[in-house]
């Protein structure tokens, strides 16, 4: 992967279960040889190295969570549309 741009990284309180603590979000722009799938298979390997515990549950608290929320110039997460804090640091790659 060759990254292009990082975003700043953004402090947010949590959704949905905010018994926890704060979250730190942020994006990054990059051009990579792999699919839109491969990529996201790799992004898991690295959350599951970094010790993402995925029996938690969804909004509960993680060690690190990596999406693709733009792919090809499409926002291809719904995500982005109603989470201001996302469209904040992907805003700042584009």
């Amino acid at each position: 992967m060759q990254i292009q741009k990082v975003s700043e990284m953004l402090v947010t309180k949590p959704l949905g279960i905010t018994d926890q603590p704060d979250f730190v979000n942020g994006a990054m722009k990059g051009l990579t040889p792999h699919s839109r799938n491969e990529l996201n298979q790799q992004l898991k390997v690295i959350e599951d190295r970094l010790g993402r515990d995925r029996s938690r549950a969804k909004f509960g608290p993680r060690e690190i969570d990596l999406d693709i929320v733009v792919w090809n110039g499409e926002i291809v997460d719904a995500d982005y549309f109603s989470r201001d804090f996302l469209k904040s640091v992907v805003d700042q790659v584009m």
